[in-house]
C-alpha cells in the first residue's frame, strides 16, 4: 500500500462490492411456505476505479440484471456490502 501522498485519486474505488448476495424465496406446499432459495448473486466482490471502464457479460439468467439492481439498491440484498 502506497501512503496517501503517492497514489493517483483517479485509481481510487468508486464502487467497491464485498460478498453481494441477492436470493429469492422458494415457495410451495399447501401452506406456501418457504422452501428454499434462488441464489440469483451469491457472493459477489468486486472493486471499480473511477478512471476504469467495467463491462459485466454473461449468459442469459445468470443475474446480471439483479447484481445491478442490487448495487444500486434497487433490489434488496440478503447479505454484503455495497460501499
Amino acid at each position: 500500500m502506497l501512503p496517501a501522498e503517492l497514489t493517483d485519486p483517479m485509481e481510487e474505488p468508486l464502487v467497491q462490492v464485498q460478498n453481494l448476495k441477492t436470493f429469492y424465496p422458494i415457495k410451495g406446499g399447501l401452506l406456501n411456505r418457504r422452501v428454499g432459495d434462488l441464489k440469483a448473486v451469491n457472493d459477489v466482490s468486486l472493486e471499480i476505479g473511477r478512471s476504469r471502464t467495467f463491462g459485466l457479460v454473461g449468459e442469459s439468467g445468470c443475474g446480471k440484471s439483479t447484481f445491478g439492481r442490487s448495487i444500486l439498491r434497487l433490489q434488496p440484498v440478503t447479505s454484503g456490502r455495497v460501499i
